[in-house]
Parts: structure tokens; sequence; C-alpha cells
């Protein structure tokens, strides 16, 4: 647990949970990280909560997701999640919601953001990609988190499998009201992801409900594409777009093309958030292929890190959290252009080397 170090007599209160595989490398390194930047900014030092889950939590607890854990978090306003390998879980765990969706439906995390921007030195398919992918992130056509019950999947048969995707007009205004206040802030273009000439009622409802939000904020320039001819405009012209808004399962795979055409999904950040808490997430998985070999890139928890402390700013009026926050943005950036970079960028740095980098760059100006 972090000291204050005379920095702020109250120190924020931060969840962290290592997860699996890589996230046993990347959660400490980005801890550091963001102590670094907050040092750096002379911002309030972090009382840093550690909570078991994954594998580990199994073998101490008997499950991945502690009772413990979750109560925790609901004490909490904020937390940093590491990827978790649920396939590699014991039966019945490994059938069962991952950790992290249990999480976000737990305690109501509808909105991901999930940003794509090239960074500078890293070769990518888009370089001049800057955009955001604002994911519905409770409901739609994934069916482990549209029920209050249970699964939307079902098998009536042992040869056939349904599938239920439901679409509410609440939960379709509030992510709209949040792809569209982003909107307002950055380039105010927006482009509403649907596929409404084959799921007219179930996507057609979300485009009619992001129109209607819509009509709040008219300085937004909107747009609206079906969502295969969007992924393919993506690949030819993915600097064309700013943000986008999706539902769940539309925002997921758009997100992971767009994070790999602005260079890898190691670089790609997301933030999980309700009105009243959220959680920092790297988009990419547990690579346990290279766990423990001191090879993973933790540029996407690092700046997943940042945006929670862009999320935390405003709601303690606290500048310093913003500040910290485009440190470590910049160092991220400066460090690569610099050639320090991971396998996975094509460079040659292991994880600690490229959290010094990062960590001593975070306080030059």
């Amino acid at each position: 647990m972090s000291q204050t170090d005379g920095r702020n007599a109250t120190a924020l209160r931060i969840g962290a949970m290592t997860g699996d595989g890589i996230g046993h490398e990347i959660v400490p390194a980005t801890i550091r990280v963001v102590d670094a930047a907050l040092v750096a900014a002379d911002g309030p030092a972090v009382d840093w909560v550690h909570l078991p889950l994954g594998l580990g939590a199994i073998d101490e607890h008997g499950t991945p997701m502690p009772d413990s854990t979750l109560a925790t978090l609901g004490e909490l306003e904020s937390w940093i999640l590491g990827p978790h390998d649920s396939a590699s879980y014991p039966d019945p765990f490994r059938s069962q919601l991952t950790p992290g969706g249990r999480i976000r439906k737990e305690f109501d995390l509808f909105a991901n953001i999930r940003p794509a921007r090239a960074l500078p030195g890293v070769r990518s398919v888009s370089p001049r990609m800057d955009l955001v992918v604002v994911r519905e992130n409770t409901e739609g056509f994934y069916a482990d988190r549209n029920m209050f019950v249970g699964s939307g999947e079902f098998m009536p048969t042992p040869d056939v499998a349904l599938a239920v995707g439901v679409f509410t007009r609440a939960a379709c205004e509030r992510i709209a009201r949040e792809a569209f206040s982003l909107a307002e802030r950055r380039s105010r273009k927006l482009t509403i992801v649907h596929k409404t000439n084959v799921l007219a009622m179930t996507t057609g409802l979300f485009r009619d409900a992001c129109r209607a939000v819509g009509e709040q904020f008219p300085h937004v320039e909107v747009a609206e594409e079906h969502v295969d001819a969007l992924a393919a405009h993506l690949v030819r012209r993915g600097e064309d777009y700013d943000v986008i808004v999706a539902e769940n399962m539309f925002g997921d795979i758009l997100s992971d093309l767009t994070g790999e055409l602005s260079g890898s999904l190691g670089t790609a950040p997301s933030l999980n958030s309700s009105e009243t808490q959220a959680m920092a997430q790297a988009s990419h998985g547990s690579a346990p292929d290279i766990a423990g070999k001191n090879r993973a890139n933790p540029t996407a928890l690092f700046l997943s890190a940042a945006m929670l402390l862009e999320w935390l700013a405003p709601r303690h009026r606290d500048e310093r959290l913003a500040a910290a926050a485009r440190r470590i943005r910049h160092a991220v950036e400066a460090t690569v252009e610099s050639g320090v970079a991971t396998a996975d960028l094509g460079g040659q740095a292991s994880t600690s080397a490229f959290t010094e980098a990062v960590e001593a760059r975070v306080h030059r100006r």
C-alpha cells in the first residue's frame, strides 16, 4: 500500500486485481507507472487495494470470483483489472460467466470506451487512425450479459442451439449519451453502427434511440453505417472516423479490429464505467504462452490506467489526476518513438525494461 508521502492527506483508494497469465507482470508494472506519474504531477498518493481473482483465487478461495472481492469492489470507486484466462479454469468455473463479465454485470458498467490511436514509431495499417469505439456493455447479442438470471443461450435439443439478443431503449439511450458527449469533446463527428437491413427491430431500436439522443447534440455531425460495411471502410480509411457507437458484440469486434489496424491489441486500452464506478482493463487477453517470461507488453494497461485517472479527475475536482494521465500517455509515446519497445511492437525490450523507461519519462515535462 502506497504512502501519502506528504503530498495529500487523503489518498485515493483504487482496487487492483492481477488476474491470470501476464496480469502478474503488467498489473504491478502499471501500479509503478501510475504512482510515478502522480508523484510527478504532485497529485494524491494511491492506497492500492489488492483483491484476489482468477486461478489464484480458485486455489485460495475455491472460486475465481470471491464474494469478498465483489464486496470490496462495491466500496470502491475505481479499480484496475488484469487479464483473466477463464478457458484454463477447472470445471465448473470454465463454463461460467468470466470474472470480468461478472464484475461488469454486478456493477452495471454499461459503457466500454475503447480508443484506437496509432503510436509514433509503431508500424500500423492505419497510421493516422485516432478514433474511439463506444460499446454498449450490458445487453445486445452477448448472451452472458442480457438476462437477470442465467444465460440467454439454451439448447432445446442436442442439435439445436439458440441465443436471445436483448435491446432496451433505456440502455441504448444511455450509451448514446456517453458517445455523443465524447464526440462533442472531440471533433464532433459520430457514427452509429447497426445492421437494420437484416436485424430491423433489434439494431433498428439501437439506431433510432441513438438518433433521438443525437437531437440533443445539434453540433455533432451524425453518420450511420451497417457493421459489415464499416468494418471494410475502417481497413481502407480508418482516419476518417472519430467516435463510433455500437451495441455490445458489434462494438467488441470493431474495437479489436481498430486496435490491430492502429498497431496492435497490445497497445489497445479500454475503460468500463457506470455513472459512479470505473474499471481500467486492457483489451487483450492473458497471453499464457509468454506469461512469466518478462516479454509482455504493458502498454495497453498503462493507457487504460491513464483513462481511469482522467475519469476520476472531474469527480474529485483534481486536475492533477488528469495531468498524471497526460504524463503516462506522453511517456508511453515518447518511449516507443525512441525505439524502446517490446517484441510484439518490433523491439527488444523486456516488460521490466520497458516499464523502467516509461517510469523514467513520466518525470519529464
